[in-house]
């Protein structure tokens, strides 16, 4: 049995211009959110509060969620690892915040130089801070499927990071196979696994497309009850600190597959690849979206 409803979380517009090397302008990046909301994505992953020297991309955050025209029923959300983050994200009236740890001590110590258990420590304030201001705060973990420095992750391991986050206040975790290296066998084993300790409830998965594996292993988690699925329009997306990880799943081709599979989103497909072929162009490069592409032949 398929849920008749998946919540689809649009994280473009940070996890994907994140990666840009060039600076994307303050207005295509307004542009692209509420295109996106225009489509129907309810819940887009805005911006990150995040120092300019580790992610200058992510800058001008503050002036996004400023200027961005707010769409009724829309969740406007960021990444703030930090108190300083917080404030931030407070100031310029936040929907949702997001923290981040890893499954992987090299990673984490790669990423935001700290041990996974560190990591953990310098986010409870922040989950302090936004039960006090009555702010849902959601928990990314990376590499549950494979780290470019230690190669597999043990489901135990990830479970024991997710728990963590849950029973800090987080509402839900993202699992996120950073590099990509997840095959329907490996997603099947990591999710039995976590259902053990973890309501499935909880859980949202976020595939990167690197070998082509997303859109089985989004399948694989909806058949384990995962209702909720992390994607990028267009397929944006990478990761600064792993080499050769290509972007996430495209949104066109999940909420393609979804509504092949009677699965109800909220997201009308047309405007939502329209949304990302403008994105596609103002960035000069080619779509990562199969879905996209074959739109773009019949225009």
């Amino acid at each position: 049995m398929y849920p008749p409803y998946v919540k689809v979380v649009e994280v473009g517009p940070r996890d994907g211009l994140q990666n840009e090397q060039s600076i994307v302008p303050l207005h295509t990046k307004i542009t692209l959110i509420e295109q996106l909301a225009a489509a129907g994505c309810q819940y887009i992953e805005s911006g990150s509060f995040v120092s300019p020297k580790w992610v200058p991309q992510m800058a001008d955050s503050g002036l996004v969620f400023k200027h961005i025209t707010r769409h009724p029923g829309v969740h406007y959300s960021a990444l703030t690892p930090n108190a300083e983050g917080f404030r931030a994200a407070i100031s310029s009236s936040v929907d949702e915040i997001a923290v981040f740890a890893s499954a992987s001590e090299s990673f984490s110590q790669k990423n935001i130089n700290c041990s996974i258990q560190q990591s953990l420590v310098r986010f409870q304030p922040v989950l302090d801070m936004a039960r006090a201001h009555h702010l849902p705060v959601r928990g990314y973990v990376s590499c549950v499927l494979g780290c470019p420095y230690e190669g597999n992750i043990s489901p135990s391991k990830v479970t024991t990071v997710s728990k963590s986050l849950l029973d800090m206040g987080c509402y839900e975790i993202s699992l996120g196979d950073t590099i990509g290296v997840g095959t329907p066998n490996k997603t099947a084993q990591l999710l039995n696994k976590i259902s053990e300790e973890i309501d499935l409830k909880h859980v949202a998965v976020h595939f990167h497309d690197t070998y082509g594996q997303a859109l089985a292993n989004v399948l694989i988690a909806l058949q384990h009850g995962v209702t909720v699925v992390d994607s990028a329009i267009s397929g944006l997306g990478g990761c600064p600190y792993a080499q050769g990880a290509s972007g996430n799943l495209a949104t066109e081709d999940l909420v393609y597959m979804l509504n092949g599979m009677a699965i109800k989103t909220g997201i009308d497909l047309h405007k939502l690849t329209q949304a990302g072929l403008n994105i596609m162009q103002a960035l000069n490069k080619p779509t990562q979206s199969k879905v996209a592409l074959a739109f773009k032949s019949h225009i």
